[in-house]
């Protein structure tokens, strides 16, 4: 046999339903009370409100009132000659230190430079002395020539000009004579020499002549 079938819904469900319903009426009943209360809060803390701002108010413009008075008085008792004064005492004692810290800044620069010739030798720093003497030495007597000096010098060196190109003529025909000289000794063996081969040329003319005259002679007969 078939059994019936239930759609009941499980219990929680139910259970959640009935708190529910409870909470709810619960608030109905305490609504009108939680709102009457709030009501009468909300009255008596904007009146609060409303005297704390008109307080505040007053007070702020007391105080700003009473400000505004003493630095009037303040300024009226101001003496500014005196700050005058002061100022110019001030400027005169920021002067005065920096005087001495560029005295004492100086001091030690020169106590660094001692240090380091110290350190260095005094043979360098004498020698680069020296060498500064002698650049110097030699600047002024190269600036302290006089027109007496440059008078004396140039005949001197006019003389040695005018030597110069008699020395070059001179030179120039020792050199011509020479030429000459080894031309005429070129010459004479060129001579010899002809004359040398003259000769058999002419000894073998007289005998071709003889030769012929000899050959000529029977013939006559």
């Amino acid at each position: 046999m078939n059994q019936p079938r239930t759609s009941r819904i499980p219990a929680p469900f139910y259970a959640a339903a009935g708190a529910g319903e409870l909470a709810y009426e619960s608030l109905r009943r305490r609504l009108p009370a939680v709102v009457t209360t709030l009501s009468g809060r909300a009255t008596s803390t904007g009146s609060e409100l409303r005297q704390r701002a008109t307080e505040s108010i007053r007070t702020v413009n007391r105080t700003a009132t009473d400000t505004a008075q003493t630095l009037r008085g303040r300024s009226a008792d101001i003496d500014v000659d005196r700050l005058r004064e002061v100022a110019i005492r001030n400027a005169a004692v920021v002067l005065t230190n920096a005087q001495a810290a560029q005295e004492r800044a100086a001091a030690a620069y020169s106590a660094l430079v001692a240090r380091g010739e110290r350190v260095i030798g005094a043979g360098v720093v004498q020698a680069a002395d020296t060498v500064n003497a002698d650049l110097a030495s030699t600047e002024v007597a190269e600036v302290g020539a006089t027109p007496a000096t440059v008078a004396e010098t140039a005949p001197a060196e006019a003389a040695s000009a005018a030597t110069a190109p008699a020395a070059t003529a001179g030179g120039t025909a020792a050199t011509a004579s020479a030429k000459r000289t080894r031309t005429a000794r070129a010459g004479k063996p060129a001579a010899k020499a002809t004359a040398a081969d003259a000769k058999p040329a002419a000894r073998s003319t007289a005998a071709r002549s003889s030769g012929t005259a000899k050959r000529g002679r029977p013939s006559a007969k």
